[in-house]
């Protein structure tokens, strides 16, 4: 009943609207339910005409299609005995293969026979057709180009060499224009969509991010297939020492000593997975506080909410345990296991204790270690120094401790090294240079200009505004573009890295008051490190190098990239990958601080502290705490190397004892001494 009173209203409504329009004012008259049906009925019989009708004109336009082909093979007949005729007697006929060479036919309207050689397509369906595997790409002297003629409405196909046309113009209406278009624009989008899947394959067998399937274990393991990423590096060091000691109380052959010196560096890891259960890890470190952390190797299974095996570790393991009576142990190597039975649980455990734990309880006294440092083993490639101003400074400021007057404040710094990690999620490209931020005093290239009293910045001397200037920015071009710019060297003068990894906070500790750095991993020789940094000095602020924050402009490439994520970026270069003592006046070795010592522990404790410097006497075979000779005849070394220049409370008189001034003569926390000279062992002893 809702149905038919639904068509009621609607007739009533589309009758009502006539009357209402004209101005004549009538009552629709309801119609019965068999009227209805036959309007249906009558409606449905009009459908299947017009299909018909329609089915009709498709079958009229293939007639005509049929026709006209017909037509264009007579036309070609004709063409071809026209040919035979005009070849007068005496020469041989031309087949009807020959004849069509010379004639053009076509579907478009637009184009008429015409007696022309064609190196093109001959119709439409020869130009729209796709083409062969096979076919050689073009030349690029070769190009075609499509013009539109508004007079015709038309659009003309050339293809030309250079200037000069090389096939007849083709005419092209605006439908088989758009055909045409459209498929050349499949035909690019399918040929990226294939570089791209071959780009893809070759990815996946990269020997360090290796992945494939597992076929239906996937079943057991969950879908992902196998994954396996390796990273690392990986350094040995040799080397030949040869020490000769002119003692004559000595035999010749032991004044003469050959050492051999073998060193290895290797910080390694391996990451795997299977499906989504099972994950595998392999890490070995050389540079490891302790030797049980040097080898790491776990695999761990992870089962289902409601499996009975939650999970199955193997290797490293640990067993963490609430209760202080029985303490647990993160140093374990064996098989762990969590089963669940509802909501009764079980964890199993067998496994090796690789460390021990232990408790020393003392009264009155306290436990002392010995640590003995040769004065050559100090912390090197840990710690650098910003600029050689910083470095001029240094035992100026260091003579006022424990207040530093250095007049200076680090507001911003950014530390990149060589990425050796694998991680590019904080990479950019860079090239680091020596002489950025220097004043003449120590500018390796005197093409630069400037002047020794500049403090650092950008401008300090004309390097940051003549390589501005240039290419330099395009990585693949920086080396060719800087070695032939006033004689500059790579690896001495500048170093560009591609892909540079930018520290975090927690990777380096900054001394804003004397300007230098400390890395918590020291770098291999073949990195190199680079920084950025703003300071203030005098209360005006000055910086050296550019912020990856700093709206950084290529000038001579605008258009080739994102300038604010990708462009080169210009720093101060600490470390090259050449630092070594060699010509003075030359590379970065002056900036690596030789003043620091590690004695390979933590949590130093001051009040049981006591540092000694000593000489080892060859006549008597002993360790002094003095020399002999010169003016610091008798003088205790630990003076002379200004370290007992202040008393308990650190008032100017010295006491015999070693100054802990924390941050600036001690790092308590990672076990590091700090001489408040830049070379202790060295130019300072001599000069003293």
């Amino acid at each position: 009943m809702r149905r038919r009173f639904f068509h009621i209203v609607l007739v009533s409504l589309l009758l009502w609207m006539p009357l209402v329009s004209t101005g004549v004012v009538a009552q629709s008259k309801g119609k019965s339910l068999k009227e209805l049906i036959a309007e249906e009925k009558a409606q449905k019989e009009a459908e299947k005409a017009a299909k018909e009708a329609e089915k009709a004109k498709k079958a009229e336009e293939e007639r005509q299609r049929e026709e006209a082909r017909k037509a264009r093979e007579e036309r070609r007949k004709q063409a071809y005995e026209q040919a035979n005729s005009e070849t007068g007697e005496g020469t041989t006929p031309l087949t009807p293969e020959e004849a069509a060479d010379f004639v053009t036919e076509t579907d478009s309207s637009y184009w008429a026979p015409t007696k022309v050689k064609q190196l093109g397509a001959q119709n439409f369906g020869e130009l729209s057709s796709p083409k062969s595997s096979m076919d050689l790409k073009d030349p690029d002297n070769i190009t075609t180009t499509v013009e539109y003629q508004p007079e015709t409405g038309t659009y003309v196909l050339r293809t030309k060499m250079g200037d000069t046309d090389i096939t007849t113009p083709y005419m092209l209406t605006q439908d088989e224009y758009n055909h045409y278009a459209e498929r050349q624009i499949m035909h690019q989008y399918w040929q990226q969509k294939i570089g791209e899947v071959e780009h893809n394959n070759e990815t996946k067998f990269d020997i360090t991010d290796m992945k494939f399937n597992i076929g239906p274990a996937d079943k057991v393991f969950g879908p992902g297939g196998v994954q396996l990423k390796m990273q690392g590096s990986a350094e040995l060091l040799l080397g030949f020492k040869h020490q000769y000691i002119d003692n004559p109380s000595l035999t010749r052959r032991a004044r003469n000593n050959n050492i051999f010196d073998f060193d290895e560096k290797i910080q390694a890891s391996i990451q795997g997975k299977v499906g989504q259960k099972l994950n595998f890890n392999l890490s070995y470190n050389t540079e490891a506080s302790f030797s049980f952390d040097q080898q790491n190797l776990k695999l761990n299974y992870k089962g289902e909410e409601d499996d009975i095996i939650q999970s199955i570790e193997a290797g490293n393991v640990s067993m963490d345990l609430p209760s202080t009576l029985i303490r647990g142990t993160k140093a374990l190597f064996g098989i762990k296991t969590n089963l669940k039975f509802g909501k009764f649980r079980i964890q199993a455990l067998i496994s090796q204790q690789n460390s021990q734990a232990q408790t020393v309880s003392s009264k009155g006294g306290a436990q002392m270690t010995r640590f003995d440092i040769s004065g050559d083993s100090y912390d090197e490639n840990r710690h650098f120094f910003l600029g050689h101003f910083f470095r001029d400074h240094y035992e100026e400021a260091m003579e006022s401790v424990p207040y530093v007057a250095s007049g200076i404040k680090i507001n911003k710094i950014e530390v990149w090294v060589t990425n050796k990690r694998g991680n590019y999620d904080q990479a950019r490209n860079i090239v680091a240079f020596a002489d950025l931020g220097e004043n003449s005093s120590h500018i390796q290239n005197s093409a630069w200009n400037s002047s020794p009293d500049i403090i650092p910045d950008n401008n300090a001397n004309t390097l940051y505004g003549v390589v501005k200037g240039t290419a330099f920015r395009d990585i693949q071009q920086t080396s060719a573009v800087l070695e032939g710019l006033n004689g500059m060297e790579g690896g001495v003068d500048f170093d560009k890295i591609e892909s540079a990894r930018l520290l975090t906070s927690s990777e380096y500790t900054l001394n804003s008051a004397l300007g230098y750095i400390s890395l918590k991993s020291a770098l291999n020789q073949d990195e190199v490190l680079a920084v950025a940094y703003e300071y203030t000095f005098n209360g005006q602020v000055f910086q050296v190098g550019e912020f990856s924050t700093d709206q950084v402009v290529d000038t001579l490439n605008t258009s080739a990239y994102d300038q604010n994520k990708s462009v080169t970026l210009a720093l101060k270069m600490l470390k090259s990958t050449t630092n070594a003592p060699g010509k003075k006046g030359r590379g970065t070795w002056d900036l690596m601080m030789k003043n620091i010592y590690s004695l390979g522990a933590t949590s130093i404790n001051q009040e049981k502290f006591e540092l000694y410097v000593t000489y080892r006497n060859d006549s008597v075979g002993t360790d002094v705490q003095y020399l002999n000779e010169g003016p610091i005849n008798g003088k205790q070394l630990i003076r002379v190397m200004n370290l007992d220049r202040l008393d308990q409370k650190h008032n100017a008189s010295p006491d015999g004892r070693f100054d802990w001034l924390e941050g600036l003569t001690v790092y308590a926390s990672n076990g590091r001494i700090i001489f408040p000279v830049l070379e202790p062992f060295g130019s300072h002893l001599a000069k003293t």
